[in-house]
């Protein structure tokens, strides 16, 4: 079968592998589609993951058909479409240095155990969408951090998938009003239409003025000053300006949760924060939520759908993967198989 691995620094190829065959306690999973992501660029960019670094299979947002059921699994049948937990493989993270990645024809789940590394879907579901589990996973971790409930009034800085996951994982949880920013005015556009209440574009827009609009006036506790009236923010843009913009803004005991990989460091006065008592809080991968998202996509997927900017078949993967790594060409990039 054919399988893509990073066979050196910024070098992917598509090779020829065995087909791995299953056991009593196993399942082998056909590929249907599987999404791009910002750290395969950066795993490519290094020649790969020890110890595999030269031949580090890639892709770990993945969705698939159920093709063989070993003679021990009771909660599966083949056929079955699912979305898979690329954390919870016993060889090793999908993808992300372990011995299989999602961008091959067929990857084998050992010792394979329902709501652990997999869970099966209903089959109407698109599979482009069952892709985004994944990623949507990470965006409504972040969502669970930040503790935002129902009635809190949030902010998401970023409308790129994981920003607009944020999104859809807060009106999941009933948030009363969900304000998003970004300065692509495109990505905006998408945000109202999968549901945020308002958006403010930060390049032409006041930020804090705008808020103080939307969700209404915060204070800060010593001195009394104005602040936005914001309970949660979701910082999915990694950028420094944004980091300083919120925390010139939030009034006390608001929460920051920061998902965005950030690529420079960010400076923050403590002192100035410290009657804030703003809670700063990270945000990485899902410990325990990848099955969560599930019953969101699967209410929801044509909401979701909109996420994806763009879908090519596995016999352009290579096309795929260089265009998911052009800054600014495509959003979200999946790649599916017949």
């Amino acid at each position: 079968m054919k399988q893509v691995q990073i066979v050196g620094a910024d070098k992917i190829a598509v090779v020829e592998v065995e087909k791995p065959t299953f056991g009593s306690n196993d399942i082998l999973v056909k590929m249907k589609a599987v999404g791009i992501c910002g750290s395969d660029t950066f795993y490519t960019h290094v020649g790969g993951i020890p110890p595999l670094q030269g031949h580090t299979p890639l892709g770990h947002e993945p969705a698939g058909e159920v093709e063989g059921v070993g003679e021990n699994i009771k909660d599966v049948q083949v056929g079955n479409h699912i979305v898979i937990n690329s954390m919870a493989f016993e060889d090793g993270i999908l993808g992300s240095g372990g011995l299989q990645g999602g961008f091959a024809n067929y990857v084998i789940i050992t010792n394979a155990k329902a709501n652990k590394q997999f869970r099966v879907i209903p089959n109407e579901i698109p599979w482009k969408v069952a892709a985004l589990n994944e990623p949507m996973a990470v965006a409504h971790h972040a969502v669970n951090r930040s503790g935002a409930k129902a009635g809190d009034k949030a902010v998401v800085f970023g409308a790129g998938p994981i920003g607009l996951g944020a999104l859809l994982s807060l009106k999941s949880k009933g948030v009363g009003h969900i304000v998003v920013v970004d300065i692509l005015t495109d990505r905006l556009e998408k945000a109202l239409s999968i549901g945020a209440d308002a958006v403010i574009n930060s390049a032409k827009e006041d930020v804090f003025e705008r808020l103080k609009d939307l969700q209404g006036v915060g204070y800060q506790a010593i001195p009394r000053d104005e602040r936005a009236g914001t309970d949660v923010y979701i910082d999915a843009a990694g950028v420094p300006v944004v980091t300083e913009t919120i925390l010139k803004m939030v009034k006390h005991k608001a929460v920051l949760t920061v998902v965005a990989v950030h690529k420079k460091p960010v400076s923050i006065d403590f002192g100035d924060l410290l009657t804030s008592e703003v809670d700063i809080r990270l945000s990485m991968g899902y410990p325990n939520e990848i099955f969560e998202v599930t019953d969101s996509i699967i209410a929801n997927w044509e909401k979701y759908s909109q996420i994806i900017s763009d879908e090519l078949p596995f016999d352009k993967v290579l096309t795929a993967l260089k265009l998911a790594a052009t800054p600014g060409a495509a959003e979200k990039v999946v790649v599916t198989f017949e």
